[in-house]
């Protein structure tokens, strides 16, 4: 078959054929009387083989290698091939998140394109300063893609930089508390702790309705943070999570001082009294737990309060005993 007829029916031109026989991948078996190149079947099928090693992304180099060593073991190639892949898809999958954010961002020329590609870079540069400028520096007319700030809230491992980036998330104008709430499905703790902080510090409404949806999390500390923040605005259904954090010695100091908000309504605080004397008495209450407990006590305001630290003042616990002496006399004495 000459030239013209194999690049027909293969698809490789002509040109691409002689740049093979060049590299010495394929050469025509045969030549006719006028000098004319002639491909045998066998010459066919190596070029189809070439064709189908390039739709792997071999370069044709590697091809001749290939080809050419009967005893080419493909396993170490074609693992050099997946991890090469890999990383141009991560490289293409940054770059279409990149434009996504810019598109997202609503640019009317370019000096608002280089803003926001400014803004990304700093966001994911690997200096915490950097970092932080760009969560402190001031709104203007273009504004932050709040994909890209979710993003670098939940990643973030520098306080003073998560600080600020919660701080640039929450005056971003909404959008991002549904990607926050996502990030308390993760399955690395420290992100689930990151979102449900900043979803703590989300000025809207969604942010309070998904905080009160974690009240119910699986996780401990997203139910603590979700009380803590919750407590601290009145909400009584956190009143459980946060006498269990108190038994369990978890950020106690601050779910006693949320139990004392919320005691400010009087049917509340009878609620929070009972409960906390219901756990005083429960057998797997160990003694520190019930320590803490009896100091809990201390800004409950009402009458099962007050009974309550009159019974314990005589507590077999000398250390629970005191503690319930010595609030009496400060309630006493107000």
């Amino acid at each position: 078959m000459l030239i013209g007829e194999v690049a027909r029916r293969s698809g490789v031109s002509a040109r691409m054929l002689r740049h093979y026989e060049s590299l010495g991948l394929v050469r025509p078996s045969g030549r006719t009387g006028t000098g004319y190149r002639e491909y045998s079947g066998e010459d066919i099928r190596r070029i189809f083989h070439i064709e189908s090693l390039r739709t792997l992304g071999l370069s044709l180099r590697e091809i001749g290698r290939a080809l050419g060593d009967p005893g080419f073991q493909p396993s170490a190639l074609v693992a050099d091939l997946i991890r090469q892949t890999r990383e141009r898809i991560a490289v293409e999958t940054e770059l279409l998140t990149r434009l996504c954010r810019i598109d997202a961002a609503e640019p009317a020329g370019w000096e608002e394109v280089l803003h926001t590609v400014s803004f990304l870079q700093a966001l994911g540069s690997k200096n915490a300063d950097a970092r932080q400028r760009a969560a402190l520096a001031p709104v203007d007319s273009v504004p932050a893609p709040v994909d890209a700030l979710v993003e670098a809230v939940l990643s973030e491992t520098e306080p003073n930089v998560a600080g600020a980036l919660r701080w640039a998330l929450a005056r971003s104008g909404g959008g991002g508390t549904a990607l926050l709430a996502e990030g308390l499905d993760s399955p690395v703790a420290a992100v689930r702790q990151r979102a449900v902080q900043a979803l703590a510090e989300m000025p809207d409404g969604e942010a309070s309705a998904r905080l009160r949806d974690a009240l119910a999390h699986p996780d401990a500390v997203v139910r603590g943070y979700a009380a803590l923040t919750l407590g601290t605005r009145g909400l009584a259904d956190t009143v459980p999570t946060l006498i269990d954090m108190i038994v369990e010695g978890r950020n106690d100091t601050d779910a006693a001082d949320a139990l004392s908000v919320l005691a400010g309504d009087i049917a509340t605080a009878e609620r929070i009294a009972t409960e906390v004397v219901g756990r005083l008495g429960h057998e797997d209450t160990g003694a520190p737990a019930r320590v803490r407990l009896t100091q809990a006590l201390a800004d409950i305001p009402g009458p099962t309060a007050s009974r309550a630290l009159v019974e314990l003042s005589h507590d077999d616990d000398r250390a629970v005993a005191l503690t319930a002496a010595y609030l009496r006399q400060l309630r006493d004495g107000r």
